[in-house]
């Protein structure tokens, strides 16, 4: 059995910008239906995110464009970390996180493994005064983020570096994340990867629970 779980943050651990559509456009004072971020929940009517999937740009390209999008509707410059903020509040944000992740970070531990996070854009986008205030990233035995490497995912060096700080072989990790490019990136370097469906959060992390020997979430 694996003996760490490594985690992507956005939407895996936190609920996707998707999911809270309807707070962002609430904090802006925008009608419903104002912003059309689809995602994976509705691809077909998302043209960007289908390109992003597809390759054509990065991850933190299409939130910069949903950023400039929200920025001309209402008028002043928002960065994501700004939408987030704006949103969710720039303190504790404990109801975004998912209660399927508090409970696979248990679950996972109870079994006696570690639990970590490889994140591109985690301080980045949700900024250091919220971070301090989720809890369940105090549970975390390492916290790998791009905001202060410049190592993005896919990039092998990320998984490295992951993989270093774990200070575990490379089967004993297993790496979860919702985009299909850096679960293939994880697969490349060796890690055990699942994926997470935002959709099925968990159904997903019952996946990663299974490799690791512990009891599944309901």
């Amino acid at each position: 059995m694996a003996k760490a779980l490594l985690l992507d943050f956005g939407s895996v651990i936190s609920k996707s910008l998707f999911e809270t559509l309807p707070d962002i456009e609430s904090a802006y004072s925008l009608a419903e239906g104002s912003l059309a971020w689809h995602g994976p929940f509705a691809p077909e009517e998302d043209q960007l995110w289908s390109d992003m999937q597809a390759g054509n740009l990065s991850e933190r390209e299409y939130y910069y464009t949903r950023s400039a999008e929200l920025s001309a509707l209402v008028g002043k410059e928002q960065k994501i970390i700004d939408i987030i903020q704006q949103s969710r509040g720039s303190g504790p944000s404990e109801r975004f996180v998912r209660p399927e992740a508090r409970a696979a970070v248990s679950s996972a531990k109870a079994a006696g493994c570690g639990v970590s996070i490889l994140s591109n854009e985690l301080e980045l986008f949700y900024g250091a005064e919220a971070m301090v205030g989720i809890s369940l990233l105090g549970e975390m035995d390492h916290i790998i983020d791009a905001t202060h490497t410049k190592i993005l995912k896919p990039d092998s060096r990320a998984y490295q570096m992951a993989e270093e700080a774990l200070d575990l072989p490379k089967a004993d990790i297993v790496f979860v994340d919702d985009q299909m490019k850096n679960i293939k990136g994880g697969e490349d370097y060796g890690l055990t990867c699942v994926f997470f469906d935002v959709l099925n959060p968990i159904d997903s992390y019952n996946q990663a629970l299974a490799h690791l020997g512990a009891e599944p979430i309901s």
